[in-house]
């Protein structure tokens, strides 16, 4: 129903920045909540950040406040995920996805991107 494609990721130096972005299909795109999730190797999905459909709301695990921002344009169907003061337990394969609400659990979210690379060397 929604098309997922994320972009942005790479390698990077612990320490520094890396945007990513989503790019969502069609009208549908500002009518849902959406999600940002990462998964590591030999660990679970995590969740990373959340943000309502309006923008009105943002949700960070412990883990990324204060130095991940989501944010999103709907005019541009987008999504970001703004990444500073990146650490090597960030690398992992991030995911965006779409659904009814911005809930922190995968099972809130129908919908999902490919996955985008981040790799952070310390």
């Amino acid at each position: 129903q929604v098309q997922l494609v994320e972009s942005g990721g790479g390698l990077v130096q612990a320490g520094g920045s890396l945007r990513l972005s989503c790019a969502a299909s069609g009208r549908t795109f500002s009518t849902y909540a959406m999600g940002w999730f990462r998964q590591a190797p030999g660990k679970e999905r995590e969740f990373v950040a959340a943000i309502s459909r309006n923008a009105g709301n943002t949700y960070y695990p412990d883990s990324v406040k204060d130095r991940f921002t989501i944010s999103r344009d709907n005019a541009k169907n987008t999504l970001y995920l703004q990444m500073n003061s990146l650490k090597p337990e960030d690398t992992a394969v991030y995911y965006c996805a779409a659904g009814i609400y911005p809930g922190t659990t995968q099972s809130a979210y129908n919908y999902w991107g490919q996955g985008t690379q981040v790799t952070v060397s310390s």
